[in-house]
């Protein structure tokens, strides 16, 4: 590590102001402090209140999210595994395939290894075009900007891939994440200006754009030739039966998304966010009171014609994206609402849209994406009138 310290330190004047390469400093920064702490420090006293800077931020949030990357490996090769042996196929086609041979994998859905191994061969791809895309992008933006490569990325370049189906076509995560880092989140200044999540962006623009490939009425498996509905469609179908256990479910032995299904990794996140202080546990409560209150309602009030009506509260929390939404996505500090009081609010709103959309339009009856973007729209709102409340509470009492 010697060698590295002294080899960038060698280089840092080709980057600096009068360098040959200065344009390029912001990426020849991001990886010096990528790899190693910053050796600038204050001369004077600083006005830091605890050790708590961005790059940490975000690396807790990374840590935070490996329960659910754990459960992407694992059950992404599950529900492949099993899938081929329902079809009775003995293999994999294509380099997946190839792959597996050469390391002499077997297909075993009853192994731990065997699943998390074919699971890889979905989930890092998807990630290594995240990051290799969506990084150029940054890398492009912070040159052009003469700003630094900010970590944020970290977080995004991981969370698009866990909210995406593992059989989604390269190219188009690699549009998704284009479309969330450009248009989601550079427009609007980069890092700390963006009013909407920037994976959300890119993934509601694979929605709408392929729908056909991300709608959700279809169940996702890794393996050609097989489907069947989604648990939520199954709710949805008043001829059909729920096909998983509310267990199942709830560890995320289900198909769908590859991070969003186990609710329990989900919690163990959130617990890791809430003690670290990074994640607003304001914001995840009430999204679960307003999703609870509005499905209990609903559940009161009943339908002969729709049956998601029936849907407990139990059942919205382990199915689709609620929890993975809730947890990771609603809790953006840069999109999310910023008054105390006002994370209230705007999680009641995200609680009671997800349920709206999923009971009241049945045809698509996943609907967390589009709460929390609602939701990201009127967080300014929510914001400036409480601290418009605020303002006129002060003025009142210092008269």
């Amino acid at each position: 590590m010697k060698f590295l310290r002294n080899f960038l330190d060698q280089q840092e004047k080709h980057f600096v102001k009068g360098g040959k390469f200065e344009p390029y400093y912001p990426v020849y920064e991001a990886i010096d402090t990528f790899l190693f702490t910053s050796g600038k420090v204050t001369q004077r006293d600083s006005h830091v209140r605890d050790a708590l800077d961005l790059k940490r931020m975000m690396m807790t949030v990374v840590v935070a999210l490996l329960p659910a990357v754990y459960m992407a490996l694992y059950n992404t090769g599950l529900q492949a595994n099993l899938a081929l042996a329902k079809l009775g196929l003995a293999g994999v086609e294509g380099w997946r395939g190839s792959i597996l041979s050469a390391l002499g994998v077997g297909l075993n859905p009853a192994s731990i290894c065997d699943n998390i191994i074919h699971g890889t061969l979905y989930f890092l791809p998807a990630y290594i075009v995240t990051i290799a895309v969506g990084g150029f992008w940054e890398a492009i933006f912070a040159t052009v900007r003469k700003h630094e490569i900010n970590e944020g990325f970290l977080v995004t370049s991981l969370l698009f891939p866990l909210i995406l189906p593992p059989n989604m076509p390269f190219w188009q995560m690699a549009l998704g994440i284009s479309f969330g880092v450009v248009i989601g989140k550079e427009i609007f200044g980069g890092v700390g200006m963006n009013i909407l999540n920037p994976a959300l962006t890119g993934r509601a623009f694979l929605f709408f754009a392929y729908p056909a490939q991300i709608s959700g009425d279809a169940v996702w498996v890794a393996v050609d030739g097989f489907s069947r509905a989604t648990p939520l469609a199954q709710f949805a179908d008043p001829t059909m039966t729920i096909g998983v256990s509310w267990y199942d479910a709830f560890m995320g032995l289900i198909p769908g998304s590859m991070g969003e299904t186990s609710a329990l990794a989900c919690l163990i996140g959130a617990f890791v966010l809430v003690v670290s202080g990074i994640g607003s546990w304001r914001i995840m409560l009430s999204v679960l009171v307003g999703m609870v209150a509005l499905s209990s309602l609903l559940n009161v009030i009943g339908s002969e014609s729709n049956p998601m009506f029936q849907m407990t509260p139990a059942w919205h929390f382990v199915l689709g994206g609620f929890a993975f939404g809730a947890i990771f996505m609603a809790t953006d500090p840069v999109s999310a609402a910023m008054t105390e009081s006002g994370k209230f609010v705007y999680g009641l709103l995200i609680g009671c849209l997800v349920v709206l959309v999923r009971v009241i339009n049945p045809a698509f009856p996943e609907g967390m994406m589009l709460a929390i973007l609602f939701g990201n729209a009127f967080a300014p709102i929510i914001d400036k009138i409480f601290i418009k409340r605020n303002i006129k509470r002060r003025l009142l009492r210092n008269a």
